[in-house]
């Protein structure tokens, strides 16, 4: 029997969303604990503008692909869930999918704003992009600690979005999960 799923692009742009947020909060939390002198007193100058780079560059491509994804996620809609869900789960849902999409959108963002209050070059790859704001030292350490601030929230958010999908795959057995799974 076929169940009512995303759309394969859709299911697409969710699962390399997915692994680049791990990969960047990784980055996030290693930056948040260290610091960059701690960084680079414990692994090098390299070591540190690869992590600070990358951090960077993946989360511009998190910003893209999460426009990307609203704009497709407007225009395509979304799958009836089959059978239907409680009405406590479809709120719950929708909350923490909203929140989500709108963490993963803000938070490029104001690192972005971070790093160029910061004097910093916002980099992606080799290149720099443009800053969007001057230099302003108090402004950029506010940022900073609003910017790590939603990092919390985006793994506050990830650990219920998977709490719920692990329900419903291990203790409900329904097709929750089939609308997402790429195969």
């Amino acid at each position: 029997m076929a169940h009512a799923r995303y759309t394969l692009l859709q299911r697409l742009i969710h699962w390399v969303v997915a692994i680049i947020v791990i990969g960047v909060l990784a980055g996030g939390l290693t930056l948040g604990t260290y610091g960059f002198d701690g960084l680079k007193n414990a692994y090098g100058i390299e070591v540190t503008n690869f992590v600070y780079k990358y951090h960077k560059t993946f989360g511009v491509i998190i910003l893209a692909l999460m426009t990307f994804r609203l704009l497709v996620r407007l225009t395509q809609g979304k799958p009836d869930y089959d059978p239907p869900i409680s009405r406590f789960e479809a709120s719950a849902s929708k909350a923490v999918h909203a929140l989500l999409y709108a963490a993963l959108l803000v938070q490029p963002v104001l690192g972005w704003l971070a790093t160029a209050a910061g004097g910093f070059p916002v980099e992606f790859f080799n290149s720099k992009l443009p800053g969007l704001i001057g230099k302003d030292k108090a402004l950029s350490e506010t940022l900073y600690d609003i910017h790590g601030s939603v990092g919390w929230l985006i793994i506050a958010l990830l650990v219920l979005h998977l709490g719920g999908a692990m329900r419903h795959w291990l203790i409900n057995r329904d097709t929750v999960m089939t609308r997402m799974s790429l195969f």
